[in-house]
C-alpha cells in the first residue's frame, strides 16, 4: 500500500496529472469531427456513459475510503473549510455522467429516427400547482434538514482574530476564490485577477452565440452540440474546478506541491529556478547576457505570441476547424479563436513553469508589463 501511495504522489504532481487530464479531456468532448470520429471508433463514449461510469465513479468511492486510512489524507479532505470540495468532486462528476448519458441517448435515438426523449416529456402536462411547487417544497425541507445537521457534526472552521503579525502557512482564499489564486502563481495580477476571469465569463456567455447550430436545441444533445459542449466544459472543469481542486489539496505551506498522502512539512522548501524566456534565449541557449534594448531582448516572446494569435487561428482554419470556420463565417471565428486561445494561454503557461521553470514569455518590468 505504500508503494500505491507513493505512486500515486508522484502522478498526482501538475506536470504529470495535467496532460493526462488534458488529453483524456479532449477524447472523451471532443470539439472536432477528427476527435468526435476517433471517440465513436474507441466507443470511449459507451464505456463511460454506460456501467463504465458507474464502475468508474464506484472505484473513486473505494479510493476516497482507502485514503481516509491513512493520516494525511483523512486530514485535508475531512478538515470543515475542504469539506464541500469533496462534494463538489462528486457531485460533478455524477452530474456530468448523467448528462452526458442523457446526450448520447438522444443521439442514438435520433440516429435512429426516433424522437428524443425530451419530445416524449413534453407530451405530459406538468402544472406549476401542486406538481412544481411540492416537489421545491420538499427539496427546501430537505436541504435544510441537511443543513442543520452539517452545522451539528463539522464544526465551523472559526479561528482566533486576525493578527498581521502572524500569517497562516498557507494562507489560502476562500474556495471559491482558489482559481483566481493560483492563476496568479503564473501571471501578473492584472491577468490573472481581470483579464482571465472576464474571457472566462464572457467566453461561456458567447458560446450560444458562436455557436448557432439550429439543431440539438431543446434536448440534450453532443453529438450536434460538441464545441459548444467541449468548450464550455473546458472553461468549467479545466479553468475553474482543476484549479480549485489544485489549490485546496495539492497545495500546501509555502504553497509548495504536495501529493495527497504526503505530510505537510512546513520545512519543506523546493528551489525555485524561474527564469523568463529571454533569458533561456540569451543565457542558457547563446550564453550571452541580456541585450539592453527591450525590444531585441523580448523578440522572441513577441514573435511567439504574433505567431500564436496570428498564425494558429489561420493553420486551424485550414486544418481541424475547417468545418467551425464555414460554420461561423470570418468574423465569428476571429472572435472565437481569440478568446479560445486566451483560455488555452492559461493551462500552456502552466505547463511551462511545471515543465521548463518558465517564469513570462514576455518580460518588461519596466513598464510593468509581464505576460
Amino acid at each position: 500500500m505504500e508503494e500505491f501511495k507513493h505512486f500515486i504522489n508522484i502522478i498526482s504532481r501538475p506536470k504529470i496529472i495535467f496532460p493526462i487530464i488534458l488529453t483524456l479531456f479532449f477524447f472523451v468532448f471532443p470539439p472536432t469531427d477528427l476527435l468526435f470520429n476517433i471517440n465513436q471508433k474507441l466507443r470511449l463514449h459507451k464505456i463511460w456513459t454506460k456501467k463504465g461510469g458507474i464502475i468508474l465513479f464506484s472505484l473513486f468511492i473505494l479510493f476516497f475510503l482507502f485514503g481516509l486510512t491513512d493520516p494525511n489524507f483523512k486530514l485535508i479532505v475531512t478538515k470543515p473549510d475542504n469539506v464541500p470540495i469533496v462534494g463538489l468532486i462528486f457531485l460533478t462528476f455524477f452530474f456530468l455522467w448523467y448528462s452526458m448519458k442523457q446526450a448520447y441517448d438522444n443521439d442514438t435515438k435520433i440516429a435512429e429516427g426516433k424522437p428524443p426523449k425530451e419530445a416524449d416529456d413534453a407530451k405530459e402536462k406538468v402544472l406549476v400547482w401542486p406538481d412544481l411547487v411540492y416537489v421545491e417544497f420538499i427539496c427546501l425541507i430537505l436541504c435544510s434538514a441537511l443543513l442543520i445537521v452539517w452545522s451539528i457534526f463539522l464544526k465551523a472552521p472559526l479561528e482566533e482574530p486576525a493578527n498581521p503579525a502572524i500569517s497562516p502557512n498557507p494562507s489560502k482564499a476562500p474556495w471559491y476564490f482558489l482559481g483566481l489564486q493560483e492563476m496568479l502563481v503564473y501571471f501578473d495580477p492584472w491577468l490573472a485577477g481581470v483579464v482571465f476571469p472576464t474571457v472566462i465569463i464572457f467566453g461561456i456567455m458567447s458560446i450560444p452565440y458562436l455557436d448557432n447550430n439550429p439543431k440539438g436545441c431543446g434536448h440534450f444533445s453532443f453529438k450536434e452540440r460538441k464545441m459548444a459542449v467541449s468548450i464550455f466544459l473546458f472553461f468549467w472543469l479545466v479553468l475553474w474546478v482543476f484549479l480549485i481542486v489544485v489549490g485546496t489539496f495539492l497545495r500546501g505551506p509555502n504553497w509548495n506541491f504536495f501529493g495527497p498522502f504526503e505530510f505537510w512539512d512546513i520545512h519543506k522548501l523546493e528551489p525555485l529556478a524561474n527564469i523568463n524566456l529571454s533569458e533561456l534565449v540569451y543565457m542558457i541557449v547563446l550564453k550571452q547576457k541580456l541585450p539592453t534594448n527591450i525590444l531585441l531582448r523580448e523578440i522572441g516572446g513577441i514573435l511567439a505570441l504574433i505567431a500564436y494569435f496570428g498564425l494558429l487561428p489561420i493553420l486551424l482554419a485550414k486544418t481541424i476547424f475547417r468545418e467551425v470556420y464555414n460554420r461561423l463565417g470570418a468574423l465569428r471565428y476571429s472572435i472565437f479563436m481569440i478568446l479560445l486561445l486566451m483560455s488555452a494561454g492559461l493551462p500552456i503557461k502552466m505547463f511551462l513553469r511545471w515543465a521548463f521553470n518558465i517564469k513570462y514569455i514576455i518580460a518588461i518590468p519596466e513598464f510593468f508589463f509581464n505576460i
